[in-house]
């Protein structure tokens, strides 16, 4: 930025100091040589009056021309020729000073019947005065140029280092830097900025304090109705019957799960944004375990397939969520079998909400299908509204789950509609890239 304007701010001193500099320099070189003419036609005057007062009455110059006058108006090392009239009715011709001039600059004087005057002197001492002059001229142009460099590098610095500071200051707010900052820099303009940041930093601080307490007071109220369903499913564990004992097992493992699943949530919810590499099959042989029963109760297959060893960076909670939207989606509205695969996808062009197309990496690709008669033309462009359903549901499910991976850095799309496919894409850890992956393309 700085020299940017530093640049601009330049350019059009040099270009100003040039346009008006060049034509000063040639008004200064023609004004000596004028004032230098000027002069030689003053001298030629005053000797045409001293060559009419010797002129008699008939207009003529009787005897010799009286040349002393003459010779004190004639400057050192010129040569001045004189023509008047004489008593025989022809001209005279006088010669003073030198013989000849080299380089001569020349003025002449017709006096009419008086005769004529000519005037040459060395241009050599003109020449010498109108580089003087240019010179004087070119240095008043530098000096101005340099006067023009300070300026320009005062107000650039002046522009550049506040907007510095205010970037520097958004991009700590961004990180979630909320310290309120006294500086001004004199420019309303960016005061103005400042004033907002300050506003900004006190209204973001204010909800994420709010939204903080309320995920607290949330969480915990979870977690005492949790305690208490959980202290209930206690008791029936000791019931005499074995089946109520196993299913009340079960329940205090789901609620278990769901315990852990809310620490987890409220601790990405406090996170400062750090990247979490997790094992995709681990976290959703959890999902599976849960969805795996109700499958079972529909005459339904619940199938997890894909390497162990894929590693994905993002958060094990917002994944098993999203994937057990998309098994719930697949149970209520599918059939015949739920295949849930992991992948890796070579060369998957990544697109977060507001930020251009990352470089071309290798993705994890989370696939959720069923057999069933998919989704209708209707209904797809609108499937991931939030609020819209065309089966009676509540339409947030899926709306949720795109929100939950996008926060992570992925997106979540329909990849095929009849029969469904729903795929989900996170970003790989960096450290189990593989070097090449074959044979891998993304469905179409």
């Amino acid at each position: 930025m700085r020299r940017r304007i530093l640049q601009s701010i330049l350019a059009v001193v040099i270009l100003t100091a040039l346009l008006l500099g060049v034509p000063l320099i040639y008004t200064a070189w023609l004004w000596v040589e004028d004032f230098n003419r000027s002069d030689l036609q003053v001298r030629l005057d005053r000797m045409a009056t001293e060559i009419i007062t010797q002129e008699g009455i008939n207009g003529v110059v009787e005897g010799d021309l009286d040349t002393n006058s003459l010779r004190l108006l004639t400057p050192a090392g010129g040569r001045l020729v004189v023509v008047y009239p004489t008593t025989d009715d022809g001209a005279a011709r006088v010669d003073i000073g030198e013989s000849s001039v080299p380089s001569p600059l020349v003025e002449s004087l017709a006096m009419g019947t008086s005769g004529s005057l000519r005037l040459e002197v060395p241009s050599d001492e003109m020449r010498t005065q109108q580089r003087q002059a240019v010179g004087a001229v070119a240095l008043l142009v530098l000096v101005s140029i340099a006067a023009g460099t300070v300026v320009a590098y005062v107000t650039a610095k002046r522009l550049a280092d506040p907007l510095r500071d205010v970037a520097n200051r958004a991009a700590r707010l961004a990180e979630g830097d909320f310290r309120p900052d006294v500086r001004r820099h004199g420019i309303p303009e960016l005061d103005r900025v400042s004033d907002v940041l300050d506003s900004a930093t006190v209204e973001i601080a204010g909800r994420l304090q709010r939204e903080h307490a309320l995920v607290a007071d949330v969480s915990h109220q979870l977690r005492s109705r949790l305690t208490a369903v959980r202290l209930r499913l206690d008791e029936l564990s000791v019931h005499s019957d074995p089946a109520v004992v196993v299913e009340a097992d079960e329940a205090m493992a789901q609620v278990d799960r769901l315990t852990v699943a809310i620490d987890e949530l409220v601790r990405s919810s406090r996170s400062n944004g750090t990247e979490t590499h997790v094992s995709v099959i681990r976290e959703l042989s959890v999902v599976i375990a849960d969805w795996k029963r109700p499958f079972e109760d529909a005459d339904r297959e619940l199938v997890l397939r894909g390497d162990t060893n894929v590693m994905a960076s993002t958060t094990g909670s917002r994944l098993r969520e999203a994937v057990a939207v998309l098994v719930d989606n697949a149970l209520m509205h599918g059939a015949g079998t739920c295949t849930v695969a992991v992948r890796l996808i070579q060369g998957q062009n990544l697109r977060t909400p507001g930020e251009e197309t990352s470089p071309r990496e290798t993705m994890v690709c989370v696939e959720v299908s069923d057999e069933g008669v998919g989704v209708s033309n209707d209904l797809a462009p609108h499937i991931f509204d939030r609020g819209f359903s065309g089966a009676g549901s509540t339409g947030v499910g899926l709306a949720l789950a795109r929100a939950l991976i996008e926060a992570d850095g992925g997106r979540l799309e329909l990849q095929r509609r009849r029969p469904a496919l729903f795929a989900i894409f996170v970003p790989l850890a960096r450290e189990h890239v593989p070097t090449r992956v074959t044979g891998i393309r993304e469905p179409r």
